[in-house]
């Protein structure tokens, strides 16, 4: 039985997918956003997914439920999924890197981490919160 209702491979696979032909290399969809320190682009990322789970519906992180739905590693939905998960990385690490962050592999790993808790969070607890939460963590990180 599976925990959030039948996931329909498609819908993972193909967006991810289209994300991947869309964005090309890791860097290239963060190389299109208008040209902004790399501060205020991490933050307006970091916003935008508060933006998202505040808009009402929100019933988790898409790739965590089909991660769950799909445990194996050599699925289609899993790679589709940690290719996704590299790219966000990577680009949060650029960006770092690019601010100057002593240790940006770190920092985007928390990042990451930290999208992850928020994602779930939204579902789990307040939603509203989320907003509040994302400015006081984004601040502790990058403000160190």
């Amino acid at each position: 039985m599976r925990a959030f209702g039948v996931i329909d491979l498609d819908e993972v696979v193909e967006p991810a997918d289209d994300f991947g032909r869309v964005s090309g290399s890791h860097g290239a969809a963060v190389a299109a956003l208008p040209k902004h320190p790399p501060r205020q682009l991490i933050s307006a990322i970091m916003r935008r997914i508060s933006e998202a789970v505040t808009a009402g519906g929100w019933r988790g992180c898409p790739f965590l439920n089909a991660a769950a739905e799909y445990p194996d590693p050599a699925s289609p939905v899993r790679q589709a999924i940690n290719a996704r998960r590299a790219w966000y990385h990577d680009s949060l690490e650029n960006l770092l890197a690019e601010d100057g962050d002593p240790t940006p592999s770190v920092t985007a790993s928390l990042l990451v981490a930290l999208s992850d808790g928020l994602l779930e969070s939204a579902y789990l607890d307040d939603a509203e919160s989320v907003p509040a939460l994302v400015r006081e963590a984004v601040a502790r990180l990058l403000d160190r």
